[in-house]
């Protein structure tokens, strides 16, 4: 009895639910973090979930003011939690530009200073993307980069670093959305990856002008450069590093005779990149997907790779989790997170070997709550135990 008090009072005083409390083996953990039509926000968008090297988790997104409009007066907001998604700190203002839109957040940690860098993207309110791509706005897009020294206490106002992000003649940009990775391979080890997508003028065979590619830091984010462009008809990506260092990219596809996800391969970390596939396995509506690694091969087990989406070839619709053991080339085990209106998500490996998700959702449509489930690998999978921390830098 004196245990269900205290449980009782750990409620009312945190806002924790009961469900938050139950133990992985079982369904997810799932709480809200962001509801839309509260704080002063119209819709919370964009999701991006990052674990700093102190184990603080971060969940990021975009508040937009006044609609769920892609255009308009948008922030980019914040929530910590020092307990593993349990419990979430209050609402944090990273920036905020009047009327402008400020978000597209893809942060990145240097795992060796324990900065976190965060690569956002900055346009006028009254310029759509429409206008951007046609080049027809009073202004462009443009890219900036913040810092945290502090574990995500404090965050440096966004410089910008659009001359060496963007070519001239790019139209629109977006950082992610999502996270970036910090290479642990090869000649290149510690270098920032940061996957990003831009427009060009329509062709015949990218009649949307759509492409992705990757901006790199060799010098722990002092310094960004462009490295590899990949196309045609992909945009929102993210970036994984395999076993034997190659990079993969994984791409929301523009290409309507294939409804499933793009991807394409680069042998020199991320300077260059292969034509463009398609992976029958990953179906998607045309959205953007979280794509992470869990574990490499080694004595302590076996590669895994975790990938999320709305895992339908029409709908926003049906958040799905899967795991591939073979770095990518297959996909044998997928279980449903959500089935109603669901759309962009992004995962995170907890300190413990729990697995997070932060992903939209809602009922009548995909953005009425910006969600966190977390969960353990033999929810995921069925017969497997969670083994802990995965990284070696």
């Amino acid at each position: 009895m004196k245990g269900l008090v205290q449980l009782i009072w750990t409620v009312l005083l945190t806002g924790v639910t009961l469900g938050a409390q139950q133990s992985t083996a079982g369904q997810p953990q799932q709480s809200d973090v962001f509801v839309s039509g509260t704080n002063g926000y119209h819709t919370y968008r964009i999701p991006s979930l990052l674990v700093s090297r102190k184990g603080t988790l971060f969940a990021f997104c975009e508040g937009r003011k006044n609609s769920r409009s892609d255009s308009g007066d948008i922030d980019l907001l914040c929530r910590r939690s020092e307990d593993g998604g349990r419990t979430w700190s209050n609402q944090q203002v990273i920036w905020d530009d009047k009327e402008n839109t400020c978000g597209n957040p893809c942060p990145v940690v240097d795992q060796q200073s324990g900065t976190i860098w965060l690569l956002v993207t900055w346009n006028r309110g009254d310029d759509t993307e429409a206008q951007i791509k046609a080049n027809a706005g009073k202004d462009t897009r443009r890219v900036r980069l913040s810092r945290s020294d502090d574990d995500g206490i404090t965050w440096s106002k966004p410089v910008e670093i659009t001359q060496t992000a963007k070519q001239p003649a790019w139209c629109w940009y977006a950082t992610g959305p999502g996270v970036g990775i910090q290479l642990e391979k090869g000649a290149s080890r510690g270098r920032l990856v940061i996957p990003c997508d831009h427009s060009v003028a329509a062709s015949a065979d990218n009649p949307a002008g759509y492409r992705s590619h990757v901006i790199i830091s060799d010098d722990h984010g002092k310094t960004w450069k462009l490295g590899g462009v990949i196309s045609p008809q992909v945009n929102e990506c993210q970036v994984v590093e395999l076993a034997d260092g190659t990079l993969m990219i994984n791409m929301r596809n523009y290409d309507r005779s294939k409804t499933t996800r793009a991807i394409a391969t680069s042998a020199d970390c991320g300077l260059t990149w292969s034509k463009v596939t398609h992976d029958p396995a990953l179906v998607e509506p045309i959205c953007q997907a979280s794509f992470i690694r869990y574990t490499w091969p080694g004595p302590r087990g076996k590669s895994r790779l975790l990938f999320s989406n709305p895992a339908s070839t029409s709908k926003r619709i049906e958040m799905t989790v899967r795991l591939s053991y073979d770095e990518g080339k297959t996909w044998p085990v997928g279980k449903l997170l959500y089935p109603g209106p669901s759309a962009y998500s992004c995962l995170a490996v907890l300190p413990d070997g729990d697995i997070a998700c932060l992903y939209e959702m809602g009922e009548n449509h995909s953005y009425e709550k910006i969600a966190f489930a977390r969960f353990g690998l033999k929810w995921l999978t069925g017969d497997e135990n969670v083994i802990g921390k995965t990284s070696s830098m």
